[in-house]
């Protein structure tokens, strides 16, 4: 009997570690944007994007985390947003800037703000719009990419193939194109990119019971492999081809008219919404989203043409049924003047003449009542 509450709390502390591994991640993601602002402020700006490439790593992790574990929360998504903003946002804009070889002018301050607000737009659309659902493609260019792209070009630059490798068709290598304005106008573009309605397609969905699955197997393993073997030639140009593969898909698909939207492109959403339930996050089982909403018709009420004060056909087939005419009843007409005996053509028969009215049925200990007054109709 002692055994069984030290099971359950060691169970307990078993749960509460599962459920702050993700939230974990996340915060380790804010402690590499951090210490990226930190090491660019020191001019180290060749160490600064390894921090920036390690929060991407754990902003991947996070939420596959949270869903395999089950522990996955509004509170999760939230925090995750917020710390991409800065991880992303406003740490690789700032490096940029830093970094520039060239003198500050009076306005270059402000691309680092147009970024920033571009990718804390872009995050929060992305809340509202595809936040715990499984998703074929995202809605503008993920912020992770954008801040990638900026941050991973200074290990690029110190590379072989960007000093010697020589362009084809030209004399000329990539280290002498003027690339602080190719980066200037590459910072404005990913902003613009970031907010847009242009598709880009999610990370292949690995497994081996498809070809499709098998290629993107395929895809994902040799990235790893390529970013750990050759990480500062491939990040740069393979984000690049990213961002120009999403963008010239959609305007080439747009004018040749065989797409309109983000789900033409890379096909619907056919996944599942998480199920909220209080605080804990939503468990790797998920439900299907309703396609369309069914509208039942309205059932319009039958119209009333009657004039105030004129009586329904349920009441008139009531009165009909008492005998009644339809109309409101005489004043000081009891029960009897309405029946039989009260009829015109009955007034004067034998029943109303005098020796009935003394006849036997009126003989008695009692005297007889006078005999009522007729009311027939009027002359």
């Amino acid at each position: 009997m002692r055994g069984l509450p030290r099971a359950g709390i060691r169970r307990e502390r078993v749960r509460r570690a599962v459920v702050l591994m993700p939230n974990g991640l996340t915060l380790f993601n804010l402690f590499c944007g951090i210490y990226a602002i930190i090491l660019a402020s020191q001019g180290k700006f060749a160490s600064a994007p390894t921090f920036i490439v390690l929060g991407g790593i754990a902003d991947m992790l996070d939420g596959r985390v949270a869903r395999a574990t089950g522990t996955g929360s509004r509170f999760g998504e939230e925090l995750d947003s917020l710390v991409d903003a800065i991880s992303f946002g406003f740490a690789p804009a700032l490096i940029m800037y830093l970094a520039s070889p060239e003198p500050h002018g009076t306005w270059e301050w402000l691309l680092v703000f147009i970024f920033t607000s571009c990718a804390v737009m872009r995050l929060a659309r992305f809340n509202v719009e595809q936040a715990g659902r499984k998703k074929t493609h995202f809605h503008g260019l993920p912020s992770p990419a954008a801040g990638l792209t900026l941050a991973s070009y200074y290990w690029f630059r110190e590379t072989p193939l960007y000093n010697q490798a020589i362009i084809f068709f030209t004399n000329s290598t990539l280290a002498e194109w003027p690339w602080p304005t190719i980066l200037r106008g590459l910072m404005a573009v990913l902003a613009a990119l970031m907010i847009s309605d242009v598709p880009y397609p999610t990370v292949p969905s690995v497994g081996f019971r498809s070809i499709r699955k098998v290629l993107g197997t395929v895809l994902v393993l040799g990235g790893v492999f390529m970013s750990v073997v050759r990480g500062k030639e491939f990040i740069f140009p393979a984000l690049i081809a990213y961002v120009l593969y999403g963008a010239v898909k959609w305007v080439l698909l747009g004018f040749l008219g065989k797409s309109a939207t983000p789900d033409e492109v890379y096909g619907p959403v056919t996944g599942v919404a998480p199920q909220m339930s209080g605080d804990r996050r939503p468990s790797s089982r998920l439900t299907p989203i309703p396609s369309a909403v069914v509208v039942e018709p309205r059932r319009e009420e039958p119209r009333d043409d009657r004039r105030p004060g004129e009586p329904t056909p349920s009441s008139r087939r009531k009165r009909r049924r008492r005998g009644g005419r339809g109309g409101s009843r005489p004043p000081g007409a009891g029960p009897q003047s309405a029946g039989p005996q009260s009829a015109g053509p009955q007034s004067a028969g034998p029943q109303s003449a005098g020796p009935q009215s003394a006849g036997p049925q009126s003989a008695g200990s009692h005297p007889p009542s006078p005999p009522d007054t007729p009311k027939g109709p009027p002359e």
